[in-house]
């Protein structure tokens, strides 16, 4: 990872580790349907309201800011995607899951039906176009899917298979099923396995990252 010359335009656009495994199957599953933008590189801390120079001089120290190069980490990039809310908004929405960390039991299973708060004017609402949610290793889960959503895309999400390595998995609906894995050989001699779930509302942009720690129970 290096920066950038922010003094001219510049698109530098890579692929992600999830877009080159499915780029390298090589079956047409490679598909860019969507796109998202962020501000990940800005500290919104820096604007200056009281600069001396004046108005023009507010956002100077944002302007100056070096650019970060793409990386392929889905875990790390697009962690503060940009989103049009409603004018008037007073709260940023944020997601509730019921839970600030999950635990499983080899085998065991976990159904999370998310909740965006302060959104649209309401105290908690169901998003209509659901949630995306995206588990960061695969390999710790012997099923994930997300349900209430029957659109092409997410349907092609949601039955989507990986290489069995170790990489991230994405899924969209209205709910989101977890199972975690049974297969003993990927402990090794530890007696846990640590990953994260990171959801994120497709309506809101509202994003919550949950770790999730699976524990071994067969021998």
């Amino acid at each position: 990872m290096g920066y950038l010359n922010n003094a001219v335009v510049t698109v530098d656009a890579i692929l992600t580790e999830k877009g080159r495994e499915l780029l390298a199957r090589g079956d047409g599953s490679f598909r860019i349907t969507q796109f998202a933008l962020s501000d990940d590189e800005i500290d919104y801390t820096l604007y200056n309201p009281t600069h001396a120079s004046g108005s023009a001089f507010y956002g100077q120290a944002l302007e100056n800011m070096p650019l970060l190069e793409a990386f392929p980490s889905t875990n790390q990039n697009l962690r503060y995607k940009l989103v049009t809310l409603p004018r008037g908004t007073g709260k940023m929405p944020v997601l509730d899951i019921g839970f600030t960390q999950i635990t499983l039991k080899q085998g065991a299973s976990l159904a999370i039906t998310p909740q965006t708060l302060n959104y649209l004017g309401a105290n908690q609402v169901f998003e209509s176009n659901g949630y995306t949610a995206i588990i960061a290793d695969i390999r710790t889960m012997s099923s994930f899917t997300g349900t209430g959503i029957q659109t092409v895309d997410s349907t092609n999400l949601n039955t989507n298979t990986t290489l069995g390595t170790n990489v991230s998995k994405t899924v969209v609906g209205t709910s989101l099923n977890l199972a975690a894995t049974t297969v003993n050989t990927l402990f090794g001699a530890q007696t846990e396995l640590n990953t994260t779930i990171q959801i994120v509302g497709r309506d809101s942009g509202a994003r919550i990252t949950v770790p999730i720690k699976i524990t071994k129970t067969n021998n």
